[in-house]
């Protein structure tokens, strides 16, 4: 069976990898800057248009502001490329915004990073996807008629292209990102060519359109808070800017150099592209409207509902290039398919920062490893099916997912900075050198000027979006942060219940006799008392096995089991692959080959547990392990279990239906009949 099911797996995702093979899978600048910055630089198909949409509120002659409002945008972005090129030096290990929050802050102030960059990688996927959607339908009817399906199966595709593996999916994605990119820089060129030195004139399909204002003679504060609103949906060309930082370890050597370089040219692209197509919007004069049906007029008179508004990118392409022409539709095509690759971004900093959450106990352990293309395959499969229903409840709409956009990205911003400047202030208390002291007080500077003008930003994007759909992403913080800080209280309560004692208490615990292999992952209690019962089992050999499938955690093992002179044999099975269930598997397997009359004995511990959403995060390997053991001839399967505290309140709770005792329960001796019971008994 598990043969038919594996080779649709390896057609999907292709052959294992070693772990030996890791260094294979690092990723040179080239690929890297598809790989982690295409959110970045897709947003310019975007941003732009999201601009004007919030100006047209006010009419065109609103217009005039959008040049300064890029201004600042670029202004933002260098800051926070700077800010975060400090960051990859100080904490190359991928941690990223998480790390430095939770380091100099504490843990709670990492908690809310995590979080927030939790549901902006999933708003990522859901705003690129669906933008790229809305873009493909557009030119195809039948995308636009099922544009939830349609984008749920994009989402599919990008999960499966990641799936196998993050330098695979980078070589995929960096012909489209490259195309894009050049087909901006081109039609910016053209579009400069054409204007200030031909003095063509070029006009968008929209130049003779004229706009119905909202609220027109805007003045005072209310102008103020539609600058500040159009001014935040331009913010959307920083999102994925993290996300390099986030994926330090996933670089070539020297890998903190080679993340600053490919952050340095990530910032410039996005800041040139982002304000050549303002520039050249304005030139072509481009007319965008927030509800276009009722709006936008052409001749004074509605265009109705049967209008496709394109984006700004086509408008300008159009007015530059000429409708139809071959750079306008390889222009086009590349559009379309980069907003579907800009959600590459979340599925390399979702699973990565995912891994350091697990690893740090704040979610479950199975997001710490890595699948068979060594991606970390559950972090994806998470991210993707979280997206998924995201793009199902909002219909696969961006204009009301963006609303959603943003926030979470400028709470990572502002901590991480604020982190970084009590980085340095650390730093600097102990640092005698001249030379160093004078770098650090720069970075200082530069992390200090980031983290007042994202705090700023964080405050302005919250009082303009809040209202218009930015409390579900602030909802799904919420959410990520007690659902994390629940799981490490169970993880923190469990390490300590079973914690191993200095002194050997086995005695206590010994039931009475048989052998053969006893698993292994770490010493601690249920460890101990497998061990117990497997000796008093008096069978003809005893070996304790484990799979080295961390060579860090193996490491600990072997360290400890030596400290603590268990005078059992311990055995460590190599797992190129990281798997667990095949290792244990073959080995038995070679011990039946060797003596095909002897029986073997498999001693698994195992946490009895008292609530439904426990067994999520325990027993998962021990129930794959029994599943294909208990069909190996001559195998015989012992689960010795070990009662966490949590299982008292299972216990009551069935005792209420009718009499019960857990497996197990001799851990904690004879339990007391009520009353009536003894009363029966004497009778």
């Amino acid at each position: 069976m598990s043969k038919l099911t594996d080779v649709p797996k390896r057609i999907l995702i292709g052959r294992a990898l070693r772990s030996d093979k890791l260094g294979e899978t690092l990723l040179p600048k080239r690929i890297a800057l598809p790989v982690f910055a295409s959110d970045p630089l897709s947003s310019v198909a975007y941003a732009p248009g999201e601009v004007l949409l919030v100006l047209s509120v006010a009419g065109v002659s609103a217009y005039h502001f959008s040049p300064w409002i890029a201004v600042a945008v670029v202004v933002l972005m260098f800051t926070v490329v700077a800010s975060y090129r400090q960051n990859v030096h100080a904490y190359p290990s991928g941690g990223g915004d998480y790390e430095v929050a939770n380091t100099n802050l504490g843990p709670k102030a990492g908690l809310t990073v995590a979080s927030a960059l939790l549901v902006d990688y999933v708003l990522t996927v859901a705003v690129s996807i669906s933008s790229g959607v809305e873009n493909l339908g557009s030119a195809i009817p039948f995308v636009t008629e099922h544009k939830t399906l349609c984008a749920i199966v994009m989402i599919a595709l990008l999960t499966v292209m990641n799936l196998r593996g993050v330098k695979e999916s980078g070589k995929l994605f960096a012909i489209p990102t490259y195309i894009f990119v050049a087909g901006v820089f081109i039609m910016i060129i053209w579009g400069v060519v054409r204007g200030a030195i031909m003095g063509d004139t070029m006009k968008a399909p929209t130049a003779d359109f004229t706009i119905h204002a909202e609220q027109g003679g805007l003045a005072g504060f209310a102008l103020v808070f539609l600058l500040l609103r159009a001014f935040s949906s331009g913010c959307a060309a920083l999102t994925g800017v993290e996300a390099i930082s986030n994926g330090v370890p996933a670089f070539r050597k020297p890998k903190s150099k080679n993340a600053a370089t490919t952050l340095a040219l990530m910032g410039g692209l996005a800041v040139t592209m982002f304000c050549g197509i303002i520039g050249l919007a304005m030139a072509t004069d481009v007319k965008m409207a927030e509800t276009p049906a009722k709006d936008l007029l052409h001749n004074g008179v509605p265009v109705g509902s049967g209008y496709v508004q394109n984006p700004v990118i086509s408008q300008v392409a159009a007015a530059v290039f000429g409708d139809g022409t071959f750079f306008f539709v390889v222009l086009a095509a590349a559009t379309a398919l980069v907003l579907f690759l800009a959600a590459n971004t979340a599925y390399n900093g979702f699973p990565l920062l995912g891994s350091i959450l697990a690893q740090d106990r704040y979610l479950p352990r199975q997001l710490h490893t890595r699948g068979d293309r060594l991606a970390f395959s559950n972090g994806i499969v998470l991210l993707a099916g979280a997206a998924i229903v995201l793009v199902y409840i909002y219909g696969a709409d961006s204009t009301r997912l963006i609303q959603l956009y943003i926030v979470g990205v400028f709470v990572s911003f502002t901590l991480s900075q604020v982190g970084m400047v009590r980085h340095w202030n650390r730093h600097l208390r102990t640092e005698k050198d001249p030379a160093k002291r004078r770098r650090m007080h720069r970075s200082r500077a530069i992390n200090a000027f980031g983290a007042t003008l994202t705090g700023l930003v964080l405050v302005v994007v919250l009082l303009t979006k809040f209202s218009h759909g930015a409390w579900v992403a602030v909802l799904g913080m919420v959410i990520f942060y007690v659902t994390m800080t629940a799981i490490r209280r169970h993880y923190d309560r469990v390490a300590e219940e079973i914690a191993a004692e200095d002194a050997p208490g086995d005695e206590a615990v010994r039931p009475s006799r048989v052998h053969s292999v006893v698993l292994v992952s770490k010493v601690h209690k249920p460890t101990l008392r497998a061990l117990s019962y497997a000796k008093l089992m008096r069978s003809g050999t005893l070996e304790a096995v484990s799979v080295d499938v961390d060579p860090a955690e193996t490491k600990a093992l072997k360290t400890e089991w030596e400290r603590r002179n268990i005078d059992v044999p311990l055995k460590v099975l190599a797992s190129p692959y990281r798997e667990i269930t095949r290792p244990i598997i073959d080995y038995v397997k070679s011990l039946r080959r060797e003596s095909p009359r002897d029986a073997v004995s498999v001693y698994i511990p195992e946490y009895v547990v008292g609530h439904w959403y426990e067994h999520l995060l325990h027993n998962q390997s021990a129930l794959r392990l029994k599943g294909r053991l208990l069909f190996t001839p001559g195998v015989m399967v012992t689960s010795v279990p070990w009662q966490l505290d949590s299982s008292e309140a299972a216990k009551r709770r069935a005792r209420k239906r009718a009499e019960w005792n857990a497996p197990g329960a001799v851990r904690r001796g004879p339990v007391a009949q009520p009353k009536k019971e003894k009363a029966a008994t004497r009778k």
